[in-house]
């Protein structure tokens, strides 16, 4: 158990009482490649010794950001354009919503997917949006939908959250759902490529967001939740500069609490993989302390000189980038020695990074790519547990993109 930490933006924060308990696009052309301090060197990265079965469940879609699973064993799936999918029997065909509403630019557009836990009651599901008005870009938002009884068509129900930040550009626009095991409601959110935003304590961008997920209020044990602003209330880690994944670790026996981890864009050096910490700061400061206006991205990904307290991030890239994506644990006896790896896609690397992680959670064992999601099907993006224990994966190539279903071999 924690106390509650004191509210202050220059101070990394470790944890408190009554909360979930949490321990411990890259690529983009945009730094200078200089890591002049940060974590330290990389796990170096072997092939996987572990056979696996892809399958190729449908295509033809066109940037499939985010797979979740209904009750009945069907999948809803969005596409970056403005467009929702259901994949069921083995069949794609798409649900009529009116996505008009969304700014459909570089990065941006309609992202994360999560399916309510009740779906089966409500037949409510969440979506990550771009939002923009007679083509002005106005933010990004958490909205609620209602799939119809029989799966045709969608209505929205409302937004859940609005007014986080958004760059017209649409980049780092990264903004995915996920859901612990105590019911919170937990979102990842980009810094929208603006210098101040990720260390903007009254900005929801560059954060970790944690709410409950039928209002959008902030929940109890969250670590700022004493301050006077709204946004403030929601977060749970700042520091970030665009994760785009988010897994939640189960329970071992050395290990009762579970474990939250988020993979996370660098700009030419060091994409990360990061262990929550609830008040954590994770280092992300592009305005070097508000000294620079623009977005200097020469800064280290976690800053240890300027914030000797941020939160060391289990893992990086290194000097080179995968564009990391999203994550999820495989999990069960039929992954053999895969089983409880934390599986990581990549859009600048094509593959998916399997890592072994330590009990804490505090650091990789080893990081190996299997061979049959190397590079064999372009960039990857979603990454999901389904309910028959495989793992579920979307390529991001821009036209004709697929879903894959990987199974032990």
């Amino acid at each position: 158990m924690f106390t509650r930490p004191v509210l202050t933006r220059r101070r990394a924060l470790t944890g408190l009482a009554g909360l979930l308990t949490l321990t411990g696009c890259s690529g983009d052309g945009r730094g200078n490649g200089q890591r002049t301090t940060g974590p330290s060197d990389p796990v170096p990265t072997t092939p996987s010794s572990t056979a696996l079965r892809v399958e190729v469940l449908a295509g033809g879609l066109e940037h499939p950001w985010g797979i979740d699973f209904l009750p009945d064993g069907s999948a809803l799936i969005t596409q970056r354009p403005g467009r929702l999918a259901l994949l069921s029997g083995g069949r794609l065909r798409e649900v009529r919503a009116d996505f008009g509403d969304v700014l459909v630019r570089g990065e941006g557009g309609l992202m994360g997917l999560l399916v309510h836990p009740e779906f089966a009651t409500s037949r409510r599901f969440l979506t990550c949006q771009t939002h923009q008005v007679d083509g002005r870009a106005v933010d990004i938002r958490l909205v609620t939908w209602q799939l119809s009884e029989d799966g045709n068509s969608a209505r929205r129900v409302g937004p859940l959250l609005t007014g986080l930040p958004i760059n017209p550009s649409g980049r780092h626009s990264g903004c995915r759902p996920g859901l612990a095991d105590d019911g919170s409601l937990l979102v990842t959110t980009g810094d929208s490529a603006r210098p101040t935003v990720a260390q903007d304590l009254s900005s929801l961008g560059g954060k970790v967001l944690r709410m409950d997920i039928d209002t959008g209020a902030p929940l109890p044990g969250n670590p700022f939740l004493d301050s006077p602003d709204p946004a403030t209330r929601l977060i749970l880690t700042y520091g970030h500069r665009n994760p785009q994944g988010i897994a939640f670790r189960p329970a071992g026996r050395a290990r009762p609490d579970d474990q939250v981890f988020i993979a996370e864009h660098g700009p030419d050096v060091d994409d990360e993989i990061n262990l929550l910490r609830p008040g954590g700061n994770y280092g992300w400061d592009p305005s070097r302390g508000g000294t620079q206006e623009y977005y200097d991205e020469s800064v280290p990904m976690t800053d240890l000189q300027r914030f000797p307290n941020a939160v060391p991030a289990v893992w990086t890239s290194g000097d080179e980038t995968e564009a990391v994506c999203d994550a999820t644990f495989p999990t069960g006896p039929q992954w053999g020695p895969l089983d409880g790896v934390l599986a990581v896609t990549a859009l600048k690397g094509s593959k998916v990074l399997l890592f072994r992680l330590s009990e804490d959670g505090r650091s990789v064992r080893s990081v190996s790519v299997p061979g049959e999601l190397d590079g064999t099907h372009g960039r990857l993006r979603a990454a999901t547990r389904g309910p028959d224990g495989a793992l579920y994966v979307s390529t991001s190539n821009g036209s004709d993109d697929k879903i894959l279903r990987v199974s032990p071999g």
